[in-house]
């Protein structure tokens, strides 16, 4: 038993390697928008269509993702996810005019929608009380990989261009695959729920259609869904242009701009974390207490982007400040909306739901950052940034809040259903 507690955190820290070059690599794009748009000579809409590309790639994997990782060993195509993102990083890195750029960068979106899968073995790992901290720790990754790629971008795009950043990130893509390969085992489905407690062996439980098809039975998961069509459209929009406009419209030089971007993502990646601890703590003492954390999240976060987008240019302090504030609080709903999906889904579907909850997010906010730069062009990317942050929030929360009222009803039903398993498992084995 204590080897496989060790074994189980040398997992995470693989996959939080992976995750976080994997952002690093995803996200560069925000940093490195300014010299790509003087490469090829193009505008903010055409730009904004590059993002636009990967993200409706992205989507349209996600169910493909999904079904695979619920079919086959989940820690295998987690390898060949990874060797697809070292290869189509290369392949963007050498593309010689805007239109190969615009192919090439959108191919990059397959790998994007692989971490269902990922989520789904952790799973069967953890248990539910555990999972939520787990997830937090994971999705730190995406605020450090961007801080990561922020550097890299601040440190090395000047000496060395964009496309050799681009080779780097694309070759620890490879790497990662060949560790990934070799070191993480496919555990059973399900053996970390609390009902199979005790059993020497746990069946094999593989995907149904039937299954799957009852996925959308579950009203709860419903708003769940609905709350991730709107809720990534403030990430995609803040993760692409937000860079832009602290060099356009706020006058950062590169090394404010690194300065004010470090501490604020190192505080939005201990959000994760501390969204995640919270859910799990508040949980365990009532059936909603991760949706009413995410719920908290995204109406406070709603509120502090608003009073931080209209500090004077001059208040820099006063900027920063509020900016800290904000980024604590809206990453709260994440590992709890995951949390939640699995808190009420089987263990032989759950990479397929967290894939159709993905596949909805991407679908909805894969015109984020194209929408914001037709706003920017029109008015300014300010005021792209709070219309669309402050609309998608609000809505969120609405969806967050039928979710609480429905989820008890499915988590119980979860519940009964691998109680049910957990004893035809002991008559099956004479336990």
């Amino acid at each position: 038993m204590a080897r496989f507690l060790r074994y189980r955190w040398a997992v995470v820290v693989i996959f939080f390697l992976f995750m976080l070059l994997h952002q690093s690599d995803r996200l560069l794009i925000g940093p490195l928008t300014t010299p790509i748009m003087e490469t090829f000579g193009i505008d903010e809409v055409q730009m904004g269509a590059v993002s636009t590309g990967a993200l409706l790639v992205g989507a349209i994997m996600y169910p493909v993702w999904g079904f695979l990782y619920d079919r086959y060993a989940r820690a295998k195509l987690l390898a060949l996810a990874s060797f697809i993102w070292g290869s189509t990083t290369w392949l963007n890195a050498l593309a010689p005019s805007y239109r190969v750029f615009l192919v090439t960068r959108a191919s990059t979106g397959i790998d994007d929608s692989s971490y269902p899968g990922l989520f789904s073995l952790i799973s069967d790992y953890f248990g539910p009380t555990m999972r939520g901290k787990v997830y937090g720790l994971l999705q730190l990754s995406q605020p450090l990989g961007y801080m990561t790629g922020l550097i890299v971008a601040t440190v090395l795009a000047g000496t060395l261009g964009w496309r050799s950043v681009f080779y780097i990130t694309g070759s620890l893509g490879v790497a990662l695959a060949i560790v990934i390969f070799f070191l993480v085992r496919e555990p059973p489905r399900g053996q970390s729920e609390p009902e199979m407690a005790g059993l020497e062996e746990v069946g094999v439980y593989r995907f149904e259609w039937k299954l799957a098809k009852g996925l959308f039975r579950k009203r709860s998961l419903w708003f769940l869904f609905a709350q991730g069509f709107v809720g990534v459209f403030p990430w995609n929009v803040i993760t692409f242009w937000f860079f832009r406009y602290l060099e356009t419209e706020r006058n950062y030089e590169s090394g404010a701009i690194l300065l004010t971007m470090a501490p604020a993502i190192l505080v939005l990646a201990s959000g994760y974390f501390i969204g995640g601890l919270l859910g799990d703590t508040l949980f365990k003492r009532m059936i909603r207490g991760r949706v009413l954390v995410a719920l908290g999240g995204v109406l406070t976060g709603a509120i502090l982007l608003n009073l931080t987008m209209r500090v004077p240019i001059e208040a820099q302090g006063l900027f920063m400040g509020m900016l800290l504030l904000t980024a604590l609080v809206i990453p709260f709903a994440a590992p709890n909306v995951i949390s939640t999906v699995y808190d009420i889904t089987l263990p032989e579907v759950r990479s397929t739901a967290l894939a159709v909850q993905y596949f909805i997010e991407s679908a909805g906010a894969a015109s984020a950052p194209l929408l914001a730069g037709f706003i920017a062009r029109e008015s300014s990317l300010g005021n792209a940034i709070i219309l669309i942050c402050t609309t998608a929030w609000l809505l969120g929360a609405c969806f967050l809040v039928l979710t609480a009222y429905l989820v008890p009803h499915d988590i119980r039903t979860l519940r009964r259903q691998m109680a049910e398993r957990a004893e035809a498992e002991r008559r099956l084995h004479g336990g």
